[in-house]
Formats: C-alpha cells, sequence, structure tokens
C-alpha cells in the first residue's frame, strides 16, 4: 500500500467516525486533560471507574504527553460477564493498573504518526505501551486495529482527540496483555 493510499484511508476513517465525546469533552480539548476528556464522555464511564479504581487519575492528568486508546463502555461490556466488576476490587488492583497501562503509550502519537509506523513497517507496527506489553498496529477494512498480545482486535473508531496533556483515540475492545 502506499502512504498516499493509507493517508486517505485515515481520513476517510476519521470523516466516518462515530461522535464519541460529548459536546463538553470537545470544549475541554486543548485545555482539558486525557481524564478530563473521558469524564465528559457519556460513552467512557467504565473506563473513568477504572482508571480511578486503579489509582491512575494523578498519573493521567499529569503533564505526560501520552496517548490513550480509549474503550468505550460498549467495548468493556464485551468482555465475559463479571470481568469488570471483578477487576475493580480492590485486591485486583495490580491486574487493573496492568490492563489499563496496556492502552496508553508515552508521548503524542497521533493517527499519522500510527500510520507512517505501519507504512515503514510493511503493513503492521509493533507499539510499545507503557505496561512493557506490545500492541500491534495495522489497518483492516480502513481502520487502524490494534491486536493484543492474546490475539484479540480493537478498531480505532475515532481518532486524535487533543487534550493538553496528549492524545486520545477511542476503541471499540478492551486490549488484553499477557
Amino acid at each position: 500500500m502506499t502512504r498516499k493510499f493509507l493517508i486517505a484511508a485515515l481520513i476517510a476513517t476519521a470523516a466516518t467516525a462515530l461522535p464519541v465525546f460529548t459536546t463538553p469533552a470537545v470544549a475541554a480539548t486543548e485545555s482539558g486533560t486525557i481524564v478530563d476528556g473521558a469524564v465528559a464522555s457519556a460513552d467512557h464511564t467504565t473506563l473513568v471507574a477504572a482508571v480511578k479504581a486503579a489509582g491512575l487519575v494523578d498519573t493521567l492528568n499529569s503533564a505526560g504527553p501520552f496517548t490513550v486508546f480509549a474503550p468505550t463502555n460498549a467495548a468493556f461490556a464485551k468482555l465475559p460477564a463479571g470481568t469488570v466488576d471483578t477487576l475493580l476490587k480492590p485486591e485486583n488492583k495490580a491486574t487493573l493498573t496492568k490492563v489499563l497501562t496496556y492502552h496508553v503509550v508515552a508521548g503524542k502519537v497521533l493517527a499519522a504518526d500510527v500510520l507512517a509506523l505501519i507504512t515503514a513497517g510493511g503493513g503492521s507496527a509493533k507499539i510499545t505501551t507503557v505496561s512493557g506489553g506490545t500492541l500491534t498496529a495495522s489497518l483492516m477494512g480502513g481502520k487502524v486495529t490494534l491486536t493484543d498480545e492474546k490475539g484479540g482486535m480493537a478498531h480505532v473508531i475515532a481518532a486524535d482527540i487533543m487534550q493538553k496533556n496528549g492524545v486520545i483515540h477511542v476503541t471499540d475492545a478492551v486490549s488484553l496483555p499477557n
């Protein structure tokens, strides 16, 4: 695939992406943090509860920059019954933290950067997460797809939601580390 095609695919994906964040999140853009953006989204209440339970609010409110692949409530609902409730228990904080930090990349990685990495990698790119795990990015059906270490796939359904300390890319599945 040529770079021109990949950029066109990104533009098409961005143009057809579902509007996930509500008006308050859009207003917080560039002046709010990643946590502020998630809190303002009605589609990310499960993620916000998990971030709070893991004690990651201060980290994700810090200067960063961070890139967060943010699963929606519907993404968390796809997990086996009881999984979220189990992860939110205090005794599972370490596991929850590992799952959440598997969705975070150090630095500000925009959609165009991900596409450039995919192109440079001949169709896929390994992305190292803050947890130390790896997500593999590729294109499927014109959308950036993240394959986790267990073989699960998450599609980016909204990209480049800018915050003052980084960027959020919304995903339709929860990525799971080994």
